[in-house]
């Protein structure tokens, strides 16, 4: 299973199915709305992963409903593929102009709608999120939330392991500690700076001398995370 949800907004309830259908087939959760209004609701509660969103929908209309999305914070960073019987270059440009990701005009293969819902997905996703991250043979699964090295897995706190993945995927940028605990911790965390000095510690040691070198302290600034000597 992907574990990605799809939220398919389309007035015409056979082409809800016949998208539903593809997509569960390819693994995804689907949930379906007929409007703008559901579709809003359905948004606040279930935040799914991805919007298909049609250009004409009774009511406010899908470029309308795009608008608001991006306009709100919340929102703002859910993907959304037009859907629309359009093909004239005006229309596409304001759809991507409202912040759509991508565009499919009417009629469309399955296969090809799976292949581009996948693509932006791809491209909202970083790494890491979703994907195992290696740097130098030490790699850390998401997943199945496990690190390994070519020694074996490595047996990793829940702290370390968030820090480790913070700086997996935010290799080469110094860090403050006010920072790594804004990024790691939370910012809503009360928890003193010199507490990062000690996860740090922690997470050289569990790293152990064949990566200890890519946790790098920089004086006066905090930390970086590099493939490359201090």
């Amino acid at each position: 299973m992907t574990g990605k949800t799809v939220l398919i907004v389309d007035d015409e309830a056979a082409i809800r199915e016949m998208i539903a259908v593809a997509l569960e087939m390819a693994d995804y959760d689907c949930l379906e709305a007929a409007d703008a209004r559901e579709a809003h609701t359905l948004i606040v509660d279930k935040q799914p992963d991805l919007i298909l969103l049609d250009w004409m929908l009774p009511g406010v209309t899908g470029v309308e409903l795009a608008r608001r999305l991006k306009k709100d914070e919340s929102t703002a960073d859910i993907p959304i593929i037009m859907l629309t019987a359009k093909a004239e270059e005006d229309n596409k440009i304001q759809g991507l102009e409202v912040g759509a990701d991508d565009y499919i005009t009417k009629p469309f293969s399955p296969r090809e709608l799976v292949a581009r819902l996948k693509a932006v997905l791809r491209r909202a996703t970083p790494a890491g999120v979703d994907s195992p991250i290696e740097v130098n043979g030490l790699i850390l699964d998401p997943v199945s939330h496990r690190v390994t090295t070519p020694g074996g897995a490595v047996s990793i706190g829940p702290t370390e392991y968030r820090l480790l993945q913070f700086f997996m995927t935010h290799q080469e940028r110094v860090y403050s500690r006010a920072q790594l605990l804004d990024q790691v911790w939370g910012g809503n965390v009360y928890v003193e700076e010199r507490t990062v000095d000690v996860h740090i510690r922690r997470l050289r040691k569990v790293l152990g001398d064949d990566y200890d070198y890519l946790i790098q302290t920089v004086r006066g600034a905090g930390y970086r995370f590099s493939k490359n000597a201090a």
